[in-house]
């Protein structure tokens, strides 16, 4: 559940001005909503790579992986194992 609490914290701040929306679901789509575009999706990256000691190869960035905070999530505890 910690992963799914930071993964939030870093969308609301970095791409939401900092104001949590209460649409902001674990399933949202960040694509379909436009909270990111594909600059936002190399920004949220890095901080995956950062924060959590991981290399995000080319063929994981899909959005089964990386388009809401629920993908983000398993996308972190299968990569991290």
């Amino acid at each position: 559940m910690a992963y799914r609490d930071e993964i939030r914290s870093f969308i609301v701040e970095n791409f939401l001005m900092g104001e949590d929306s209460p649409s902001l679901k674990d399933a949202t789509s960040f694509l379909e909503e436009g909270i990111i575009d594909s600059t936002g999706v190399l920004e949220l990256v890095g901080f995956l790579e950062e924060t959590y000691g991981i290399r995000v190869e080319d063929e994981e960035l899909i959005p089964e992986n990386l388009d809401s905070i629920e993908n983000i999530a398993r996308y972190l505890e299968q990569k991290k194992g």
